[in-house]
């Protein structure tokens, strides 16, 4: 049986499901969990910008910073403050020194303005304060520029202010806070359920939010459910009802939990958003990006997401694991479905994150893997599993073997009401006499020989040929047809009932997927897995009717799932509500054909450190030029002048910390490349990587230096 839109479920769904929403295909055991402590109010009102892209909303907002800035913060900050202080004690000594004489020369060219000063007339105070004021500005600015006073104020004065200022506003808050939660501060979190609601319906909300006892994904589940039903009245007062009664706990997902396990801080539901490090500010980044967090959204994972590194470079654990716990997060809200693929033994998560985990060669697995159930059409469903079994070597052959398998699935379903089991199908495939004269027996008995009598004769001409591609498919299939594969997939007549089997297809509910692939234990057949799953799934999500729900894709390892008809499905995600992240070690894992256009079809690249300089350059090539400002500076010291001159030098350099030296810059624009194999490969350090995405409305974000978290 399989596990898709209509398969029913064991009973057991979470309170207050609304009447009509359809039931996902898995059983809903887990507890509902408790939000405690969590500041639901602080964390709705917070103050978040949303520009530019791939920026954290919570986060720091991006600090533009040029060269001269970037320089000055090299300066060690003994000398810096050294040379600020002498500065401001000769610009001090000056002031007193020069203002008589400002004064003597001004009266010798207005004679009644030294009188008038001496009889304290106004005016004259009044302009003799200008006088002095001028005087100070010309020194600061002459003695503050070569002081730098305006880096001492920004390293030490300002953040000591704003330290102050937030002190005194703590404080302040502390004295005017009264002893309770105030009763208005439910109301502007809930107010879009209010204005729908009758007084006294979200009272149980409303103190659950004042305990706070109500969480961000508790928040965001009720807002998208009243989304849903906010035009139809029957279902609008099935949510209230349910949001009366169980409060926070009301439409929760089928599964009953609220929260994910030893889930990170990294997260804003709000935004959707998930922070993955920090842009570091380096002459590289944009200007507009630096110092800013860098986080993903479905709107950036919506163009499909390629990333490249070796082993021990961060691919899993600060890249794949973050997003899959992102979009489980999402998932509990009601708005996601995730499909999660990778190794037995990847960190990939814990079992407790998903609602299915499909572990083909485990003993302990729940939940088996229908070959067919990427597509509604049998003959689609069939021609994904044909493509999942030729290897990349044998690509060519591929409409061949579609066509071969074709003319197998249709008259056995036809026959037998269902799919043809592993072994079923390896000995049609291979054409042994028994289970082909069966096959034809069930057909003619079941009265549809005439429907399907033109391709069981062209299958059965086939038979023993050499160029017959149903030989080389059931040689791969075989490969399933292993005891330690027993009821992991479709069964056979006479086999033991196999487990319920997940079905690829059912991606129009808020699913959480984990297929664990036996790759050290089963290699081979742990490729075929990958790259069926993959197939199904991108299927799945472009033919799906309902796409309210992002439906997104994880493989940790996505060297043996990328073919043709992945390259080509991936252009599709982003007019699907649908996007991917896919790992790979280096692109040498594909064949060369593919790495070209698997490149031009995502709209995120992103490079680890270590990787190849041949997958460097494509890197390199992808991400182009720009045209930059190159100075070309020359300096000398300046040993020009007589005597005088010269002790003028000698003081003004006591002052600035360095001698007075002669320039000749020369400014020509040039266009030089963004990020060169070189530097992806030898220069870019552990712990960070290089990433360029583009959003699903054509929003481009250049490539960042980010420092992963």
């Amino acid at each position: 049986m399989s596990l898709d839109g209509h398969t029913a479920v064991p009973p057991g769904s979470a309170p207050g499901q609304l009447p009509g929403q359809a039931q996902p295909p898995f059983a809903g055991t887990i507890p509902p969990q408790q939000g405690s402590g969590f500041d639901l109010v602080g964390w709705v009102t917070a103050r978040r910008h949303r520009e530019p892209a791939a920026v954290f909303g919570l986060g720091p907002e991006p600090q533009s910073t040029d060269e001269k800035t970037l320089a000055e913060d090299r300066i060690p900050g003994w000398k810096l403050l050294l040379r600020a202080g002498l500065n401001a004690l000769v610009a001090w000594e000056l002031f007193i020194y020069l203002v008589p004489p400002i004064g003597w020369l001004f009266g010798a060219v207005f004679p009644g303005f030294i009188a008038a000063a001496n009889r304290q007339d106004a005016w004259a105070i009044a302009l003799a304060n200008i006088l002095y004021l001028l005087l100070a500005l010309v020194l600061i600015w002459i003695f503050g520029r070569m002081g730098r006073w305006r880096a001492v104020g920004r390293r030490y004065v300002l953040p000591a202010a704003r330290s102050l200022f937030a002190m005194a506003r703590t404080a302040h808050a502390a004295r005017t806070a009264g002893p309770s939660v105030s009763a208005e501060e439910p109301a502007d979190v809930w107010a879009a359920m209010r204005a729908v609601s009758h007084p006294g319906t979200l009272a149980v909300l409303d103190a659950e939010t004042a305990q706070r006892r109500v969480s961000d994904v508790d928040h965001q589940r009720l807002l998208w459910a009243l989304d849903i039903v906010r035009h139809d009245m029957d279902r609008l007062g099935a949510l209230l009802g349910a949001v009366r009664e169980h409060g926070a706990a009301a439409c929760a997902h089928p599964s009953g939990a609220r929260d994910l396990p030893g889930r990170g801080p990294a997260h804003d539901l709000l935004l959707r958003q998930v922070r993955l490090g920090a842009v570091e500010d380096v002459p590289k980044n944009p200007a507009d990006y630096r110092g800013a967090e860098f986080a993903l959204d479905p709107a950036l994972l919506g163009t499909a997401l390629l990333a490249v590194g070796p082993p021990g470079s961060g691919k899993t654990s600060r890249l794949s694991r973050p997003v899959a716990e992102a979009l489980c997060l999402q998932a509990l809200t009601g708005t996601t479905v995730v499909t999660v693929i990778g190794a037995a033994d990847a960190d990939l998560g814990p079992a407790s994150w998903y609602d299915v985990v499909v572990a083909p060669g485990d003993p302990s697995s729940a939940y088996g893997l229908d070959l067919f159930g990427g597509a509604r059409q049998l003959d689609e469903a069939a021609a994904r599993l044909a493509d999942a079994l030729l290897p990349d070597e044998l690509a060519l052959r591929a409409d061949s073997a579609r066509l071969a398998l074709q003319q197998i699935v249709g008259p056995f379903q036809a026959a037998h009401g269902r799919p043809p089991g592993v072994r079923e199908l390896v000995l049609l495939l291979r054409g042994d006499e028994q289970a082909w004269y069966g096959l034809l027996k069930a057909v003619r008995e079941s009265g549809s020989l005439d429907r399907h009598q033109h391709e069981l004769a062209q299958r059965e001409r086939m038979h023993g040929h050499a160029d017959d591609p149903g030989a080389l498919l059931a040689d791969r299939l075989a490969l399933l047809d292993r005891p330690v594969f027993a009821r992991c997939f479709n069964a056979s007549a006479g086999d033991a009932e196999p487990l319920p089997l997940f079905a690829l297809r059912a991606l129009d509910h808020p699913l959480r997927v984990r297929i664990a692939l036996p790759d050290h234990s089963y290699p081979e057949a742990a490729r075929i897995l990958a790259r069926l799953a993959v197939g199904q799934f991108l299927h799945a999500a472009a033919s799906r009717r309902d796409r309210s729900l992002f439906a997104g894709l994880v493989v940790d390892d996505a060297s043996a799932a990328v073919d043709s008809h992945t390259v080509r499905a991936l252009q599709r995600l982003r007019a699907a509500n649908a996007g991917a992240v896919l790992g790979l070690r280096t692109l040498v894992d594909l064949p060369e054909q593919l790495r070209t256009p698997l490149f031009g079809a995502v709209g995120g690249r992103m490079a680890f450190p270590g990787i190849a300089p041949w997958d460097g350059k494509l890197f390199e090539d992808a991400w182009g030029t720009v045209w930059v400002d190159e100075r070309d500076v020359t300096r000398a010291l300046d040993t020009s002048g007589g005597l005088l001159r010269r002790g003028f030098r000698g003081v003004r350099a006591l002052l600035e910390g360095e001698r007075a030296q002669t320039e000749s810059v020369t400014t020509r624009r040039v266009e030089r490349r963004r990020w060169s194999a070189s530097d992806l490969a030898q220069v870019l350090p552990h712990g960070h990587a290089v990433v360029s995405l583009t959003s699903v409305d054509g929003t481009q974000v250049p490539p960042l230096m980010i420092r992963l978290q």
